[in-house]
C-alpha cells in the first residue's frame, strides 16, 4: 500500500541509482503507514480541522492568489480547501506534471473544479494544460504536498523534486505552508542542499514552529 502510493505519486522509487538517501526511504515508509493507519474517517475530521486553520491564517487572508493541490490517496482532502479558495475570489493555481524537457510542476489557472481538472498520468487531478498558465512568483501563499514534516521548517516529499525545482532560484517565495495530521510530524527530517524549508506546517492541534500565527 505505501509502495502503491509513492509510484502513484511520483512513479516508480526502485529505478537503478536512486540518490535518495536511506534514511529519507525509510522514513518516508514509516510515516505513509502511519498516515494510512488512521482511517478514511479519521482522516477526513482531522484532516478539515487542518485546512480550517490554515483558511484563519494572515498570509492566506491576505493572499490574492493561492498555489494548491489536489489531494490523493491518504493525503489531506483538499477539495473544499480548493472551492474556499474560489469563493474567496482568490486566484487558484494548481500544479500540472510536465515531462518534457525534464520532469517539472507547471501552474495552471482553474476556475472550476468540475470543468478544468482531468486525471493526470498517475490519476491524480490535475488542471487541463489549455489554461492560463501562472508564475510561482505571481504566488502569494503555497499549500504544499509532503509525507513528513519537523518542527524546523523541515519537508519530506515524495522524492520526485518537483516542488523544489519548482521554488529553486527565486529571488521572492510566497508563503510556504504544509497541512498535515499530527502522525506525520517527526523529530527532524533528513535534509539535502536542495530541499526547500517550509514557513510553517499546520496539523488538527499545533503548527510548526510554534507562533502565534493562528
Amino acid at each position: 500500500m505505501v509502495r502503491d502510493f509513492i509510484e502513484a505519486r511520483f512513479g516508480a522509487m526502485s529505478r537503478p541509482m536512486d540518490p535518495l538517501p536511506e534514511a529519507k526511504r525509510r522514513m518516508r515508509a514509516e510515516v505513509l503507514r502511519r498516515r494510512e493507519s488512521l482511517g478514511e474517517e479519521a482522516r477526513g475530521s482531522l484532516g478539515a480541522k487542518v485546512l480550517d486553520r490554515i483558511k484563519s491564517l494572515p498570509a492566506y487572508r491576505s493572499a490574492a492568489a493561492i498555489l494548491a493541490f489536489s489531494g490523493f490517496g491518504s493525503e489531506l482532502d483538499t477539495e473544499g480547501f480548493l472551492r474556499s479558495v474560489l469563493e474567496d475570489g482568490k486566484v487558484l493555481a494548481l500544479p500540472r506534471v510536465v515531462r518534457e524537457d525534464g520532469a517539472r510542476l507547471e501552474l495552471h489557472a482553474v476556475e472550476s473544479l468540475g470543468r478544468d481538472l482531468r486525471p493526470g498520468t498517475w490519476g491524480i487531478l490535475e488542471p487541463r494544460g489549455d489554461l492560463p498558465k501562472i508564475r510561482i512568483s505571481e504566488v502569494d501563499f503555497a499549500l504544499i504536498p509532503g509525507v513528513a514534516f519537523d518542527g524546523k521548517g523541515g519537508r519530506l516529499g515524495y522524492g520526485g523534486g518537483f516542488y523544489d525545482k519548482l521554488l529553486a532560484n527565486l529571488d521572492e517565495r510566497p508563503e510556504l505552508v504544509a497541512g498535515a495530521f499530527g502522525v506525520q510530524i517527526v523529530a527532524e527530517v533528513p535534509k539535502e542542499p536542495h530541499d526547500i524549508a517550509l514557513d510553517l506546517t499546520v496539523t488538527e492541534t499545533s503548527c510548526f514552529p510554534p507562533g502565534e500565527r493562528i
